[in-house]
Formats: C-alpha cells, structure tokens, sequence
C-alpha cells in the first residue's frame, strides 16, 4: 500500500503532518477526514525517492554512521524472524528524523507493492550504493538475509573506523599548519609593518634579515588578497579538472608513487577492495558481479582502472590470484591471499583476511606519519616565528650599540 504525506488542520486549528498508508490520495483524503482533519496537501512519498534520485536534496538521509547503525537494527530485527515490511514499519515507527521516517515508508510501500527488498534500495541510489543492494539481494536469494545483513553492518562499521582512523591520525597536523600559517601572516602584514615605523627615521642600514622581512612584508601586503583570489582560482580550476576522467586518471597514477601518501593510498584502497569483495562473495555474489561492484568503491581512479581490466582477465578465464598479481599498484599481499582463497576454496576468508591485514598496515603507516609531522611541523613553525623575532631584534640591538 503506498504512503502520503500530509498536512493537515485539527479541530483547534493547529497545523498538524505525519505519514499514512492508504491506496491512493483520495483515500488518504479520506481517512484524515474520518480522523477529524482537515486536509491541506497530500503528497505520495514516493515524490522523496525521486528528489534523491534526482540529487535535489543537499545533504543524505543516511550518514556512514547512521547507515550502520540502521543495518544493524534491521538485521536483529529481521533474523528475530520478522517480515521485512514490518521490520522497516517499526524502525519508522522509532526513528525520530522525518526524513528518515519518509524513505523507510517508501521502502516499505515498494515491498508491499511486490518488489524484493533490494529493488526497492534501488529507488534511493544516494542512500543505498551499489555494493549494499548487491549484498542484499545475495541475502533475499539465498534466504539468510539477516545473516548477511550482520556483516553487511560489520563491514559498514569497519569500513568507518578505518576512515575515522585515518583522519584522526592526519587531524592534528592540519590543525598545526593552519595555525602556523594564520600567525606568520599576522605577524608579517601586522606586527612587522608597527615594529618597522620606529626605524623610518634613521638613516642607518639596516641588517639583511630585517630588509628582507619588510619587502615580504609589503609584498603581502600589497599583493595578499591577489595571491589570495589566484589560490581560489586555482583551487576552482583544478576541482574542474579533476572532474574530467582522464585527468583524474594521471592525476591518481601519480598521486600513487608519491613516497608517504602514495603507500597510504594504495593500502586503503586495497583493503577496502578486499573486503567489499570477501563480503560481496560471501554473500553468495557471482565473482564477476563481485569483482564489479568492489572496483566500483576504489577512489582511485587509476587502481579502479587496474580493477576492471582484471575483471576482463577473469572473465576471459584468468584466476583471480594471477588477474591481481599483475597489477602492480595493488598490493602482493592481495594477490596472494586471492590465490591462496583459490586454492582452498575459501576465498572470501581469504580475503577478509587480506582485508584485515591491509587496514592494519594502513592505520600504522598513518600513525607514523603522523607522529613524525607533529615534530617536524613544530620545528618548521618555531624556526619561521624565530626568523620574524630575530628579524624585529636585530635593529634594536643594533640601534642599543649606536646609542652606547
């Protein structure tokens, strides 16, 4: 049955909305009717699925972390033997974000219509990617939906740790370099320029150091917000190039043998590949389908490129230890525990395995950098702010030694 949504006026006059089920919008009319409601609009749901379709929203229903907490509760609730639309009928029932409540009832109208489960994830495409409506149709197939729900859920949480890893690991020296950054320009356009007035009237030289801080000093000032307004222009331009595929191509080939992020690149990429595959083929997913939909979720474009030329290897026969093993910017390990998978014929362990070892590497590499930027951007920080105090000192000491 489909949902509407509506507004309405009570018998007091207040403004009430909500959603309701009825067969068609005159129905719905209807039964608020019945309910002592005026109607003022009532609109299907379905209108939602559409908008996200379409991209109108500015913002998803579902965060990463709103997502796999949803997955969770929808697995407990469907492998407590529940029917899924009674399932999403007591998460929109709970949930208190309407929007949230809007597209669970549309979800629960296109399976009361007769579209399986995933064909109606397939209506909100922002919310539900590929590799999630893959999964869950392995689920409905093979009747164990709320199994592979679980570790549809398991993945999504791993997935975010990971992510959150890293950027935890990379928050701290951002944070310094912006910091360093705002107070040099103070105190090149605003502390320098004051401490220089007071050397105006001498006719003396002054040191190199001080001479040189003054000229950057006018140039900032001078010519700061053109700087400014290129670096805007530049970060425009390059989002604008980096929208052209074969730009984005190259740019990603060599973004990987960049020495630190290049490794850190390679190794997120690898492992969230690994475990979108060991989940997709655990799940019951043919390996070509599989193999798809996990170089779908590669961000680089150019391990994305390695990824689906293997899969025309596999499908042309090749196994898919050999297929990965001569893409160099895959990792080794990949290959051979794909291979090793194969051999056992238990590939998705295999992977999982590969998985958990990638991320494992990929969280130590970033702590390490991390901890070897901390002291090197309080060096870097400390010795620029030496060089403008040495730079304001000088013609002071200077001035003491004439005056003696």
């Amino acid at each position: 049955m489909p949902a509407f949504k509506y507004q309405a006026l009570s018998a007091d006059g207040r403004n009430t909305s909500g959603l309701l089920e009825a067969d068609n919008a005159r129905a719905a009319r209807a039964q608020l009717r019945a309910a002592s409601l005026v109607p003022l609009q009532v609109t299907p749901v379905a209108q939602q699925a559409q908008d996200n379709a379409a991209g109108r929203w500015s913002r998803r229903v579902f965060s990463s972390t709103t997502l796999s907490v949803w997955t969770r509760q929808l697995a407990g609730l469907v492998g407590s033997g529940l029917p899924i639309e009674r399932a999403l009928s007591a998460l929109a029932d709970e949930s208190e974000d309407q929007r949230v409540a809007e597209l669970l009832a549309q979800l629960k109208a296109e399976v009361n219509a007769g579209s399986p489960f995933a064909r109606a994830l397939a209506t909100a495409p922002r919310e539900f990617d590929e590799v999630y409506r893959a999964v869950v149709a392995a689920g409905e197939q093979s009747g164990a939906l709320g199994v592979v729900l679980e570790k549809l859920a398991d993945d999504l949480e791993e997935r975010q740790e990971l992510r959150a890893k890293l950027i935890g690991a990379m928050a701290y020296p951002g944070i310094v370099s912006l910091i360093a950054v705002v107070i040099v320009i103070f105190l090149v356009t605003y502390v320098v320029p004051q401490i220089a007035t007071v050397f105006t009237g001498s006719k003396r030289a002054l040191p190199f150091l001080t001479v040189a801080m003054l000229a950057l000093s006018d140039f900032v000032r001078s010519w700061g917000w053109v700087l400014l307004g290129g670096l805007v222009a530049g970060g425009f331009s390059f989002g604008w190039a980096m929208r052209r595929e074969a730009f984005r191509l190259r740019f990603d080939a060599a973004f990987l043998t960049l020495p630190l992020l290049g490794r850190l690149a390679r190794g997120y990429n690898a492992a969230r590949f690994a475990a979108t595959l060991a989940m997709l083929a655990g799940a019951g997913v043919p390996i070509l389908k599989a193999l798809q939909a996990a170089a779908e979720t590669l961000s680089n474009r150019a391990m994305r490129a390695d990824a689906l030329d293997a899969l025309v290897q596999v499908r042309e026969g090749a196994p898919l230890g050999s297929a990965l093993a001569g893409k160099k910017r895959f990792p080794g390990i990949l290959a051979m525990f794909a291979r090793l998978g194969e051999q056992t014929g238990a590939l998705p362990e295999m992977l999982a395995r590969a998985a958990r070892q990638l991320g494992t590497e990929v969280q130590r590499r970033s702590m390490a950098v991390a901890t070897l930027l901390e002291p090197l951007l309080i060096v870097a920080m400390g010795a620029v702010v030496m060089l403008i105090v040495l730079a304001v000192l000088m013609p002071i000491i200077q001035l003491n030694t004439w005056v003696k």
